[in-house]
């Protein structure tokens, strides 16, 4: 059972030998929602001779359903060598969503007299077709559900056979409150009845009218088969090198990253992934008001991966690693092609014609893709971490999948919260908001970030025409000061510096975090919403590094009130001058749906850039040979 690696990804065998520890000391009702390698510290993984000595250790998390004594659940960490078990009562919040409350809130809103009367009402008679979509209850519990209580509010679409689309018919105005720890619908909103749309929204091929002409094959071959290497989850491509994994809550996870310049290993990134994300709805219809889900804190997005399929999710020269993550009792579940690996051309990286000699001097760029997609309800993410010759590190997150509906009656139309889509069915607006851990050790663990800034200069007599702009670079000292927001007009960047290494020309090495243009929460600062994903009020966040502190919204945002994650732990105003650091960028999507992005909406992009900013001598890809065909140099 020992693995290579102590990043190594945990095996089945792994899983189920923890989870048959962790059941010896719970009782018969305890379930399991997730399993993670509790990752050595960085001290530990800086001596490889020593790794035969670090214990492999995990954490699983889960809940009983006890209404006796109700609690948030246990956290169990386990050392597989030792077998050795520590059990801690989850008091603070509760443990994620399970596959168990899934299947649980569904059966119960089913059985419920009072929801079968409302559909009854609505013309629905038969169940079997009827969709339950169970949501978080956030911080909107009702209160007809106590304290402690693990609890889910759940909405209803309706089918019209097993393999139907059923947003296209959701069931306006009812609101089940499921108390998922007594099993009953505990308060049952219901506002009205409004009819189901008319419109189908299949969208599968067969039920289309009829089809465009298929595209014309495109092949992406590498004869000589592709340049990266795999050992378990570590990847070695081009000069770059580091490890891969999923994490229940973080998703998709890089480690230890880092560049081979000149034959030594540079570090860049320790761990960069995922730290929480929050989907707000602006919509004040009351199917949408209270909708704001954390999607990986609360609902485990990394338990959600999908497995992978050539040809559709990816194209080219691909190699995939399988995940394992645990079920309910305890048993391993595989998913096959997880992780997807290929590379990809991107163009061209650099070219010069130069006008005397007429010679053109070219070279093609090339990335690294990881990624993995995930489906949370209603809604898919894709994160694809791109590395690219030149040293820049790219992540891009691709939203798709269906958009949240109402049904409305004709003409109650409201354009500016909701717009219509479909006849009948309107979608809200709301945004998915990422917030991304990056906890950097450039050429080292002493890091300093600064804000830049380009402003324009007053005219004066050294700018009589007034056409001067400078970049001003602001050292961030503490982490009040560091809580700051994107500015595309003054081109606003953060650079993370190691003050203590220099290049060439004597100026020390750094990469900078360039983001797009993008969003940060639009809810009130004093709102529900806002005190549980208090990451999204900033687009920046620095601390120093806390290597257990993974989660922007705390570890078990699930039903708790929102005193957890980064507002909290920037109150103490640490220093963040010379020291380990950890970066959280937010970022994201404010989306107003539009006709197009219905039945299914095609994939919209966010994202951010790593760049390096004199952690070269110069561009390190100068020395790259020219593709073949391209190295003539004849005279153009």
């Amino acid at each position: 059972m020992a693995s290579s690696h102590p990043l190594s990804s945990l095996t089945a065998q792994e899983i189920e030998a923890a989870a048959t520890l962790v059941k010896k000391n719970l009782s018969e009702r305890a379930v399991f929602c997730s399993i993670a390698l509790v990752e050595p510290t960085k001290e530990a993984l800086a001596e490889p001779d020593a790794f035969s000595s670090i214990p492999r250790k995990m954490r699983l998390v889960g809940y009983e359903y006890n209404d006796s004594n109700p609690d948030g659940g246990f956290e169990a960490d386990v050392n597989i060598g030792a077998q050795e078990v520590h059990i801690k009562r989850i008091t603070e919040g509760q443990a994620p969503i399970g596959f168990t409350d899934v299947v649980r809130a569904i059966q119960i809103t089913k059985q419920d007299q009072g929801w079968q009367e409302a559909m009854r009402l609505r013309g629905v008679s038969n169940f079997e077709l009827v969709q339950i979509d169970p949501w978080p209850a956030g911080g909107y519990k009702h209160p007809s559900i106590p304290d402690g209580h693990r609890a889910h509010r759940a909405i209803s679409f309706v089918r019209e056979d097993a393999k139907d689309n059923g947003y296209a018919r959701p069931v306006q105005g009812l609101i089940a409150h499921v108390d998922l720890t007594v099993g009953k619908v505990a308060h049952l909103e219901d506002h009205g009845v409004v009819p189901l749309p008319p419109e189908s929204g299949r969208y599968t091929a067969e039920h289309q009218p009829s089809l465009q002409p298929a595209l014309s094959q495109l092949e992406i071959v590498q004869p000589g088969g592709p340049e990266f290497e795999i050992t378990g989850n570590f990847i070695r491509w081009r000069n770059w090198e580091f490890h891969v994994s999923i994490h229940p809550v973080n998703g998709l996870v890089l480690h230890c990253l880092g560049y081979r310049d000149k034959g030594c290993f540079r570090s860049i990134l320790h761990r960069a992934g995922l730290s929480d994300m929050v989907v707000p709805y602006g919509d004040t219809d009351p199917m949408h008001v209270w909708k704001h889900v954390l999607d990986a804190g609360e609902a485990s997005l990394g338990n959600c991966v999908n497995s992978l399929r050539l040809g559709c999710d990816c194209v080219g020269e691909i190699q995939y690693l399988d995940h394992y993550a645990i079920k309910p009792d305890g048993t391993a579940r595989r998913v096959e092609r997880a992780i997807c690996i290929h590379e990809e051309d991107y163009g061209t990286l650099w070219k010069h014609h130069d006008g005397l000699s007429r010679i053109t001097e070219v070279r093609r760029s090339r990335r690294l893709v990881v990624s993995s997609f995930y489906t949370v309800g209603n809604y898919e993410y894709g994160f694809y971490w791109y590395l690219y010759l030149d040293g820049t590190i790219q992540m891009e997150v691709k939203l798709t999948g269906i958009v949240g509906v109402s049904a409305i009656h004709e003409g109650d139309e409201r354009p500016e919260f909701a717009p219509l889509i479909a006849p009948n069915l309107t979608s809200p607006i709301h945004q998915h908001l990422f917030c991304f851990r990056l906890d950097f050790d450039v050429d080292g663990r002493t890091n300093t970030v600064y804000e830049i800034n380009t402003e324009a200069l007053s005219i004066s007599d050294d700018n009589p025409d007034g056409t001067a702009f400078q970049a001003n670079s602001t050292r961030l000292n503490s982490e009040s000061e560091a809580r700051r927001h994107v500015n595309a007009a003054s081109s606003r960047c953060w650079k993370v510096v190691n003050p203590n290494k220099t290049n060439r020309l004597g100026k020390p090495v750094a990469y900078k975090l360039m983001p797009s243009s993008t969003a940060a929460s639009l809810a009130s600062p004093n709102s529900n919403v806002a005190q549980r994903s208090g990451f999204a009020q900033f687009n920046l966040w620095v601390t120093p590094c806390e290597e257990d502190k993974l989660c922007a919204a705390g570890d078990y945002p699930n039903l708790h009130s929102g005193s957890d994650g980064l507002p909290m732990w920037t109150k103490q105003n640490r220093s963040i001058v010379d020291r380990d650091v950890v970066v959280w960028h937010t970022f994201g999507s404010t989306h107003v749906p539009r006709p197009e992005d219905w039945p299914v909406m095609p994939v919209e992009y966010c994202g951010f850039v790593l760049k390096p900013d004199g952690f070269f001598d110069r561009n390190p890809t100068i020395d790259l040979p020219p593709i073949e065909h391209c190295s003539e140099n004849t005279k153009t």
